[in-house]
């Protein structure tokens, strides 16, 4: 089987579970009779927690042998802590649950970019190929539990999440090449941590994942409001599902046929550019458009999202040495689907409540501020970021 296509399978197994866990574990949360506090409460925990726990499960996972060894350890540990949801009971016993699972299934992504890089740069393939894979298993996945819970009661996004879990074991014995962590020796725990003191000094590592996540942080309005915007608006369930796969097609797209253009721009162009598209689409969905400019504004996903995550990966692929680079690619996850973008999902909602769709103005803010380091790091000799 291709490389592309084993490590293309790898990232499905992962995004068919957040592409339930994430939109419709509240549905199951509700079903359990907490309220919103709560859920959000739960939800929002690992978030916060991912800058501390991200770099550390990165830390961990450089002291193994092979790549794909802690990411099987991962597996079953997310596995474990979802399917204790299903025996435990009380808002507490979720919350342990919950934190483990979900903290445990987010670091898998840096962990297959950190692979998946690598190999494309050796094997001659484009990195953006296995990733789109899977994006595209995300959106079926949300579509496909959409229908299934129109004839299954709740119960059925906790198990697709526990089976997907579990795939994420097997798949890594089976799917991820056996690439060594390290080429030579093995690097002691306390030289590991020494190289990620050495990135939190570096100004331009730092600049360049705050930038990142910053950018990445201003979705959280768009993630947890917009869909409760345009039924307000009057759009249709099966509209505002277009609408949602309009976004990941953008992605996809971005990834699997943009490679030759995002290489001649470079990594700190490419993230002023998803900067720049992030600004101009949360200004405009804060004017609530019309249905006709919704289609090209979720087009400009390509750019506040993917433009902004492909250059946060090849800057930090590029500003970490190789054995500090797990840790780098974890600690700039941590920032943008982490501490960032949780502290922005918490503002979000008195926001939502407050303003409705002005709401965007604060995330078109929040974009603009990593853009304007971008534009820092655009200004900055290449040779800071080769």
């Amino acid at each position: 089987m291709p490389i592309t296509l084993r490590l293309g399978l790898y990232y499905a197994t992962i995004f068919a579970g957040t592409g339930v866990s994430l939109p419709y574990i509240a549905v199951w949360f509700r079903a359990q009779g907490l309220n919103g506090a709560q859920i959000g409460a739960i939800l929002s925990a690992p978030m916060l927690a991912r800058v501390l726990t991200g770099p550390a499960l990165g830390l961990w996972a450089d002291g193994f042998r092979l790549r794909r060894t802690p990411m099987a350890l991962l597996g079953a540990a997310a596995a474990a802590g979802y399917a204790a949801l299903g025996f435990m009971h009380g808002f507490w016993a979720w919350f342990v649950a919950w934190f483990v699972g979900a903290t445990a299934i987010a670091a898998l992504t840096p962990l297959a970019d950190v692979v998946a890089i690598r190999r494309a740069r050796l094997d001659g393939f484009v990195y953006g190929l296995p990733r789109g894979v899977g994006s595209t298993a995300y959106v079926l996945a949300n579509l496909t539990m959409g229908l299934l819970l129109t004839r299954w009661p709740p119960q059925i996004v906790l198990w697709w999440i526990v089976v997907l879990a579990v795939l994420t074991i097997a798949a890594a014995r089976v799917l991820l090449p056996p690439d060594p962590v390290h080429d030579g020796a093995r690097v002691g725990g306390r030289d590991r941590l020494r190289g990620l003191g050495g990135l939190l000094r570096d100004r331009t590592f730092l600049l360049a994942a705050v930038s990142a996540g910053l950018i990445q942080a201003g979705h959280a309005f768009y993630y947890g409001f917009s869909t409760l915007i345009w039924k307000a608006q009057g759009l249709s369930a099966a509209l505002i599902g277009m609408l949602w796969a309009v976004g990941v097609a953008a992605e996809v797209a971005f990834m699997w046929f943009m490679e030759p253009w995002r290489r001649r721009l470079g990594p700190a162009r490419l993230l002023a550019l998803g900067g720049l598209g992030a600004v101009v689409r949360w200004t405009a969905l804060g004017l609530s458009p019309p249905v006709a400019l919704l289609v090209p504004l979720q087009g400009l996903h390509m750019f506040s999202f993917t433009s902004t995550y492909m250059a946060s990966l090849q800057m930090m692929e590029r500003l970490a040495p190789p054995q500090s680079a797990s840790a780098a690619q974890t600690f700039s996850s941590a920032l943008s689907t982490g501490l960032l973008i949780g502290i922005a999902t918490l503002a979000s909602g008195p926001l939502f409540d407050a303003v409705g769709a002005a709401g965007y103005f604060a995330m078109a803010a929040t974009a603009g501020c990593g853009l304007a380091g971008a534009l820092i790091l655009v200004r900055r000799p290449a040779s800071e970021l080769a």
